[in-house]
């Protein structure tokens, strides 16, 4: 892995390979040991202040689901509610829309450099990390990915390798055998908090339209469970409800959502930013963290926080 991540291996191998352990399941041990070569090559952010509420939201893609940025929305009511988000994404490899290009058609720059990306989370309370920008491994395996155009081992490490050392995370995967295998992972990581999720209606999100496996980090001690809508009192609703057709129509149910306009979307973007409240140590649970969200997104907080991490990023891009 050390080598395919170099660029010392040939395209056609390096999907040989990634095939290959597709084909036969990555264990928890091919997949710590692959994410911390990753981590290590790394260009880091150089995060100060409060760790404690500092998270990463993030999907491994490929689903199949073409919803709208869920986890980018998410973001956004997070840390108008008192989280501190370092997101780490990117653009669109098997989905009709990648957090890093809603990012860029709601106005943002992407573009920063990491100490441009801590100075905005120090500002805002957000940074975004576009994963081209701080994994030479990444910009290695592009094109492989995208030629490929499936799910591969690196939908698994992208969510695992936060250059900012997030030390919590909520974390949608796109297979229910992940579950498990992911939040392991995060555990032999050192990882302080981690919501691994999987709705059982395919979608790498808590979904509204079935039941939701979670594998849940805490306190050192993975525990796995299911969660249901009703658990919420939040209305079951079909992933059909949030497919969107390209990077516009993304953008336009993001901000619908985060708007307050009732609906699938702003219930979903509710549920798993409670969920993302819960473990970012805001809230003390996922029915609380779901309150706060809705009160958020009502007092205009949310709109406004995506306005100032907007307006950050193109003012710290004009710095440079």
């Amino acid at each position: 892995m050390r080598q395919i991540m170099a660029g010392e291996v040939s395209p056609l191998m390096t999907a040989a390979i990634v095939t290959g352990l597709r084909v036969k399941k990555e264990t928890v041990g091919e997949i710590t040991g692959a994410a911390r070569v990753m981590r290590e090559l790394a260009y880091k952010v150089p995060v100060a202040g409060d760790l404690d509420h500092l998270l990463d939201i993030v999907g491994t893609g490929g689903d199949g689901a073409s919803s709208f940025n869920i986890s980018t929305a998410s973001m956004f009511v997070a840390a108008a509610a008192g989280a501190r988000i370092a997101k780490h994404g990117g653009r669109s490899v098997s989905s009709k829309s990648g957090s890093a290009d809603v990012l860029e058609a709601l106005g943002a720059r992407i573009d920063l450099a990491p100490a441009q990306v801590a100075e905005c989370l120090a500002q805002t309370g957000i940074g975004f990390m576009f994963a081209p920008n701080h994994h030479p491994a990444m910009k290695v395996v592009a094109p492989v990915r995208k030629e490929m155009g499936v799910r591969t081992l690196f939908n698994i490490l992208g969510p695992l390798t936060n250059p900012a050392g997030a030390p919590n995370i909520l974390m949608g995967v796109f297979h229910p055998d992940l579950v498990g295998i992911q939040v392991r992972v995060l555990q032999q990581l050192g990882a302080r908090r981690a919501l691994v999720v999987w709705g059982r209606d395919g979608m790498d999100e808590i979904s509204l339209g079935a039941a939701t496996l979670v594998g849940e980090l805490k306190d050192g001690v993975v525990r796995e469970y299911e969660i249901e809508p009703e658990d919420f009192d939040l209305a079951m609703a079909s992933s059909r409800n949030l497919r969107v057709a390209d990077v516009a129509e993304s953008k336009l149910m993001l901000e619908q959502a985060l708007d307050g306009e009732r609906g699938v979307p702003h219930d979903i973007v509710c549920l798993n930013a409670g969920a993302a409240l819960y473990a970012a140590n805001v809230a003390a649970s996922i029915a609380e963290g779901i309150a706060l969200a809705r009160a958020t997104i009502a007092s205009g907080a949310a709109r406004a926080k995506m306005q100032a991490f907007v307006a950050a990023t193109q003012r710290l891009a004009g710095m440079a």
